[in-house]
């Protein structure tokens, strides 16, 4: 079986990862670039959590729904390379002037993940970077019609039914499966 990770399993319980079956998240994180203005946004801990169980340093973490740009910071911090999709230009120009690289590469994208020429600049960002495929896909999608994050007509948060939700959600994984390395 191949290695996901860079966990040391003799030191599992000096590890910051948490082993427990149930998370326990009594406050969120605000220190570094979390400060929580973006509604509806991930818990940062949660995206941490999978990107040091999953990845390895300098694996490709994806996010196509940007927001705000936790998983994009959990990514800089761990030592990961990573690739956001945002649909509202003013999200992905918000994160990529707190996005510091280093010795990996960040990459934000403004456009729809339930396109296919969207995807197509992904690619082309993997290629630039002598990469075929994204190690992680962390997805935190709108929840629906429950919170509405723009005026934006292709915005998931602006779809009226779940039927029309799910299929183009059901878009946005294929775009995605196909970006993603084989057995990841």
């Amino acid at each position: 079986m191949p290695i996901f990770n860079d966990l040391n399993l003799n030191e599992w319980k000096e590890s910051e990862i948490w082993t427990d079956s149930l998370w326990i998240i009594p406050e969120r994180d605000k220190t570094g670039k979390h400060n929580g203005f973006y509604h509806g946004n991930f818990v940062p801990q949660i995206p941490h959590q999978i990107i040091l169980r999953y990845t390895k340093k300098n694996d490709v973490v994806f996010d196509p729904f940007l927001g705000s740009g936790t998983t994009a910071y959990e990514a800089e911090s761990l030592n990961r390379n990573f690739i956001g999709i945002d649909i509202q230009e003013k999200l992905v120009d918000y994160v990529g002037k707190n996005i510091e690289t280093k010795d990996n590469f960040l990459d934000l994208i403004t456009g729809d993940s339930t396109k296919t020429d969207t995807f197509e600049k992904v690619k082309e960002t993997l290629k630039n970077h002598k990469n075929k495929n994204v190690q992680l896909a962390i997805l935190h999608p709108p929840y629906a019609d429950i919170i509405k994050f723009s005026d934006l007509k292709d915005d998931l948060s602006n779809i009226k039914s779940l039927k029309e939700f799910l299929e183009k959600f059901a878009e946005v994984l294929k775009n995605t499966i196909d970006i993603l390395e084989n057995g990841r």
